[in-house]
């Protein structure tokens, strides 16, 4: 007999519903823990969203549960959805049950939002990729010539032991997908290359630096987040291992 699904919702780190401040009707799920919630206003068309905020969006697999947020920190609640449900685009989003009516059974930890790596792709974005970019950036415009060929070699042939940068990158956005963590990946990549192009300004790095930074990130935070369903001869490409040098090396 197979285990009943368990339905979540992510707020922004007040506790409210994405959507339902900017309709007006704002609903915090952390001020009605254990209480049923009646959506303030249900479209009347089933399901089409009338408004900005026309039903609840409740999401059974955790990686896409970002999907209306797109933001981190968030908060996470695992609720029921009650009465009629329905799900306006079940082939687009089969991981999504739409209802008028919810209970909010508890609040849980957050960091499952991000995927089943989600504490690892949390401590990236919060303590190690600031100084990583830092270094990107400095790498870059140490030896602009010298990184321009490195990148372009791995970018297009990898090496012996990893493929090529492309192929990795590619078989991230699939990968992502197909194991239903796209808006985990989505709101962790755009976080990252955000963090990238805000150090490029503050260091007045080159343009080219910036774009290398912010690529590196990028495919880091892929690497960490799906490190469990790619194979290292990927990973390893994603990781950007054969561009990492001293700059005295780049030089050369």
């Amino acid at each position: 007999m197979s285990k009943p699904r368990v339905y979540y919702m992510a707020t922004q780190p007040d506790g409210t519903v994405p959507r339902s401040t900017e309709a007006g009707t704002p609903v915090s799920l952390a001020d009605h823990v254990g209480q049923v919630i009646d959506h303030p206003t249900p479209c009347k068309t089933r399901w089409y969203d009338e408004t900005h905020f026309s039903y609840f969006r409740a999401y059974h697999r955790l990686g896409e549960v970002l999907n209306d947020l797109w933001q981190w920190p968030a908060r996470l609640f695992v609720v029921e959805p009650l009465g009629e449900t329905g799900n306006w685009a079940q082939r687009d989003y089969p991981y999504r049950l739409l209802a008028h009516q919810i209970r909010v059974i508890e609040e849980t930890e957050a960091w499952p939002a991000l995927g089943p790596n989600g504490r690892a792709v949390e401590q990236l974005l919060t303590a190690e990729l600031p100084d990583l970019i830092l270094g990107w950036l400095r790498d870059w415009d140490a030896g602009p010539d010298a990184m321009e060929r490195r990148f372009e070699i791995w970018r297009h042939l990898g090496a012996d032991d990893c493929t090529s940068g492309m192929n990795a990158e590619n078989s991230a956005f699939s990968i992502s997908r197909s194991a239903r963590r796209y808006a985990a990946a989505s709101t962790a990549r755009r976080i990252g290359i955000d963090m990238a192009y805000t150090a490029a300004r503050e260091s007045g790095a080159s343009e080219k630096a910036t774009a290398y930074a912010a690529r590196r990130a990028d495919n880091l935070i892929h690497a960490v987040l799906l490190k469990d369903r790619m194979r290292e001869y990927s990973l390893k490409a994603l990781r950007g291992t054969d561009l990492d040098a001293d700059t005295a090396r780049l030089l050369v």
